[in-house]
């Protein structure tokens, strides 16, 4: 339980120019720390144990008892300070330190897990996050990011995220074959989602059923045959209407519910109640 401290910091404190500099995803690389800003994602960074400090002005210290009440470390402090190191254009009041989150995939555990999501090369931190955000709500077992992807921890990511890090295991993986040999091995069937698949996402020889990896590719050019060819299977997504395509974290969703959706019929056949 932190007790709320009034510190004379300013911009040139020595605590608050670390802070700032975890805006650089090499600082954050090399000291195993991130930024958490606003009120949801400190709530849940503090729920998960991993919050360091808190920078918060007044009005947030008073109007958030109970994140205080349950932070370890809570500095009060000027609102100028929050805006120093808050990513937000406008920032809400709070910030946080917090210890890395992010998983190796040695230590990724995905025995008995039926749904899991790989992301190749996604760069968009709006994108990575939504999908992060989607996979929590569907209740993926873990997301791994794979190839050249943005930083999870880098904070657009984080709020994109809306406290779904927290949630459940994020893992980054350079090597995209590395990532879907560990699925592979803990069971789990590979469909990679690309507009040029060889079956539709409702095809009845599809198994959404089974333990599953989805396998999603950049914004902009998807996945490229060499990535294709990782995957078990390639799936599209219909589109039924003059839409060309289908974003990332749309397309991500739509995969991600029709497993899930497949997978818990599986698990409980009741039909639903009235």
């Amino acid at each position: 339980m932190a007790s709320p401290e009034q510190l004379d910091l300013t911009a040139r404190s020595g605590r608050v120019k670390h802070a700032r500099r975890l805006a650089t995803r090499a600082f954050r690389d090399k000291v195993g720390e991130f930024l958490a800003e606003g009120p949801q994602a400190v709530r849940e960074a503090v729920d998960a144990g991993v919050v360091l400090e808190v920078f918060a002005t007044v009005e947030a210290t008073e109007r958030y008892a109970d994140i205080v009440e349950a932070s370890p470390d809570w500095q009060v402090v000027d609102p100028e300070v929050v805006a120093e190191i808050a990513d937000a254009v406008a920032p809400q009041g709070m910030v946080a330190r917090c210890r890395s989150v992010v998983r190796r995939l040695a230590d990724l555990d995905l025995t008995g897990a039926r749904l899991v999501v790989v992301c190749a090369d996604v760069r968009d931190p709006g994108n990575a996050g939504a999908v992060i955000r989607c996979a929590d709500a569907v209740g993926a077992d873990a997301v791994v990011l794979a190839g050249d992807c943005v930083d999870p921890l880098g904070p657009k990511v984080v709020r994109s995220t809306v406290g779904s890090l927290f949630h459940l295991p994020v893992v980054v993986e350079r090597d995209l074959a590395t990532a879907l040999d560990a699925v592979r091995s803990a069971g789990l069937q590979v469909l990679a989602a690309d507009g040029g698949g060889d079956l539709e996402l409702f095809d009845p020889g599809l198994d959404l059923a089974a333990p599953t990896a989805w396998l999603l590719g950049n914004e902009a050019w998807g996945l490229p045959p060499e990535r294709r060819a990782l995957a078990d299977k390639v799936v599209s997504i219909p589109i039924y209407g003059r839409a060309e395509s289908l974003n990332l974290a749309t397309a991500a969703a739509v995969c991600l519910y029709a497993s899930a959706q497949r997978q818990r019929a599986l698990l409980d056949p009741s039909p639903l109640r009235p």
